[in-house]
């Protein structure tokens, strides 16, 4: 059931809070369990962080691309129980055989098995697949969002073939970008004529990959508040056909990022304590401190994505009696999307629930919080109760068919 044939079963706004504190109790609690050193798994940082990524680009994959494909008869919750094991059983199949096994017969740096053979940390090919990842959460819904499914849309082509078209597309734009972005960095991890060093590094300050994750993420929050609360807005202003439109919106979505990016960096030492820099710099010097900036600037691009998910899908794009589509709501929502997120930072990194609510050791010392703090692993993982319940379960049983 399409969710504007739904409606909020206890009304607005009690039907999102509902949602936001079930979402935030699943997620905190299967983080103890998976993730929290203190739990009886303890996966922090990885392999944790790998997994919950990759679950993550599956689930767009299954929902985005194939519409639930094959499983869009069941009924509801069978449906999203079955899409969840689903989910679980691919991202193993992807790591496991298509990174390590087969991927990893030409670039050992995807390798878990091979970098072991090698006498290499196989935590890199871990971190390798995570930035496989943080490329395709773009180049993947890209197509849908700012091309509008071009080019395997408009056709006459079903599903699933319509689905595995547009994930050979999003493949060939991820491994493309991957190249260009990723690749670099292992150059300079592991030294030799193979792969480039890092042609980022004097524009950046550091040739490290993190110059990617200050700015990328903010691409990445910019395609999807797009979709979200910004109802389309402003790229439905450009007049352009498909791809030129499509093309445009991504260069003005990179342009908008990198600055976005850059204001972070700018602001951030305004409350970031300077003994942090200071310890950062007496580590490994001022490349340090900038690769830190890239990232924290990354950090707080993630502090967004619950108050503009939950906005969207669980609070129905709520505007306060305002045109939800008009300017006015649009200019709310994004003020109250970056505002609920500061508050977000604040009781994570000041209140330092890092700390007591998710068993982050290295938040313990004021100084070492924001260097150590991994915000971004939280944020990403509390999405997911959100996005599983939105895609998998179409948002059963917070929302009801509306003849019910």
């Amino acid at each position: 059931m399409a969710a504007a044939q739904l409606k909020p079963r206890w009304g607005q706004p009690l039907t999102g809070i509902i949602s936001f504190f079930t979402f935030f109790g699943i997620a905190w609690a299967t983080w103890y369990i998976l993730s929290d050193p203190r739990g009886p798994i303890g996966w922090f940082p990885y392999p944790f962080v790998m997994y919950l990524a990759m679950m993550i680009l599956v689930g767009i994959w299954q929902h985005m691309f194939l519409g639930d494909w094959p499983f869009q008869n069941i009924s509801q919750p069978m449906r999203g129980i079955i899409m969840t094991i689903t989910n679980v059983i691919l991202v193993w199949f992807v790591i496991d055989v298509i990174f390590y096994r087969v991927l990893g017969l030409g670039m050992n740096v995807l390798s878990y098995y091979g970098l072991d053979e090698l006498g290499k940390p196989g935590k890199l090919a871990q971190v390798a697949v995570v930035c496989f990842v943080l490329i395709g959460f773009y180049t993947y819904p890209v197509s849908t969002i700012f091309f509008g499914k071009w080019p395997v849309q408009p056709s006459n082509i079903k599903q699933p073939a319509a689905g595995f078209a547009e994930l050979g597309w999003g493949t060939f734009l991820t491994l493309f970008a991957y190249t260009i972005l990723i690749l670099p960095f292992f150059g300079l991890v592991f030294k030799g004529p193979v792969l480039s060093a890092p042609w980022w590094t004097a524009l950046g300050g550091t040739g490290h990959v993190h110059w990617v994750f200050g700015w990328w993420e903010w691409a990445i929050i910019i395609l999807f508040m797009t979709v979200n609360v910004w109802r389309m807005k402003p790229w439905s202003l450009i007049p352009a056909p498909q791809p030129l439109k499509g093309i445009i919106s991504v260069i003005l979505s990179f342009i908008g990022a990198y600055l976005v990016a850059l204001f972070c960096m700018k602001i951030i030492p305004m409350w970031v304590p300077a003994e942090s820099f200071h310890h950062l710099e007496e580590a490994k010097g001022a490349a340090e401190v900038q690769r830190f900036l890239w990232l924290h600037s990354a950090e707080i691009a993630g502090f967004t994505l619950i108050p503009f998910l939950i906005w969207h899908h669980y609070f129905d794009d709520l505007a306060l009696g305002l045109d939800v589509d008009g300017w006015p709501a649009f200019f709310l929502r994004t003020i109250g999307v970056l505002a609920f997120a500061a508050v977000s930072y604040w009781i994570f990194y000041y209140a330092n629930f890092g700390h007591w609510g998710l068993g982050n050791h290295h938040m313990e010392e004021f100084s070492h919080r924001f260097a150590h703090g991994e915000s971004l692993i939280w944020n990403f993982w509390w999405i997911i109760p959100l996005l599983w319940n939105e895609w998998f379960f179409h948002k059963w049983p917070f929302y009801v068919h509306a003849e019910e």
